[in-house]
């Protein structure tokens, strides 16, 4: 809990908000520094199966506080610190951390998309692994209106996600797109009237599934999108190895025939 996130966790579902409605979630120094620290500290939460990242208020985030362009413009604030500040082992710098982080968790993490997700917002919502979004959310890579390009890891991620021309057009124009362009484009999961509480409701279904084959999925997917094929095929073949025969897989098997709840053990 901090006064820029609040996290709740309940039946293995981490319920995180970003807590800062009177300014639609823009992204200040204490916004990132939350989302890093609140990324990390959830990598070792015992027992968390699933996390929901989402917005409090009338937006999930409206992008970088505008108190930060200005600096920029007056020249108070210079970019040459992104070139010398220390980097995390995979090469990202606090901004981008606060994004990969999410990514890098060893549970699904779903970000519930409603108002905006603008420029570091929109960012924001690709480290998570699903985005499920209100049909009427606005969502725009929109730094070109700052004379500025996504570095929030935003050019990386998008690459799993977008044909590279679509990537492109949006980037250079910094359009506004609706939830329902999003689906068809496929950068949002699903389309939702509610999207945290079908957010939540999804985490609830993960969080029933066993816990040590849930997490074997998600080193692979994040695997496979640098891996090359025959690396992917071989993590497939030790992570299934793994799980055969482990405690929850045979409770999976069982509650299954047996037609009960499933009792795994993290």
């Amino acid at each position: 809990m901090s006064d820029r996130l609040s996290v709740t966790v309940s039946g293995g579902v981490a319920d995180v908000r970003l807590n800062r409605p009177d300014k639609m979630n823009a992204l200040d120094d204490p916004m990132f520094e939350a989302l890093v620290a609140t990324g990390e500290r959830l990598k070792t939460e015992p027992g968390l199966r699933a996390v929901v990242l989402s917005g409090e208020g009338r937006a999930f985030c409206a992008g970088l506080d505008t108190a930060n362009f200005a600096r920029m413009a007056s020249g108070e604030r210079s970019g040459d610190r992104l070139l010398t500040v220390d980097r995390t082992p995979r090469g990202a710098n606090r901004a981008q951390n606060a994004v990969l982080v999410w990514r890098d968790l060893p549970v699904p993490v779903i970000a519930a998309v409603h108002g905006v997700a603008l420029g570091g917002g929109f960012q924001l919502t690709l480290g998570p692994d699903l985005r499920f979004v209100a049909p009427d959310a606005r969502l725009s890579i929109l730094e070109i209106k700052w004379g500025l390009v996504p570095d929030m890891g935003g050019v990386a991620l998008l690459r799993g996600l977008l044909r590279d021309d679509a990537a492109r057009e949006l980037t250079y124009s910094g359009r506004m797109i609706s939830g329902e362009e999003a689906l068809t484009l496929g950068l949002a999961t699903r389309v939702c009237a509610d999207p945290r509480a079908e957010a939540l409701a999804f985490a609830a279904e993960i969080a029933g599934r066993s816990p040590d084959a849930v997490r074997a999925a998600k080193r692979l997917m994040n695997l496979a999108q640098d891996a090359d094929e025959a690396a992917v095929l071989l993590a497939e073949s030790k992570e299934q190895a793994a799980l055969i025969g482990s405690p929850n897989q045979k409770e999976a098997v069982m509650s299954a025939l047996e037609k009960r709840p499933a009792r795994f053990v993290d």
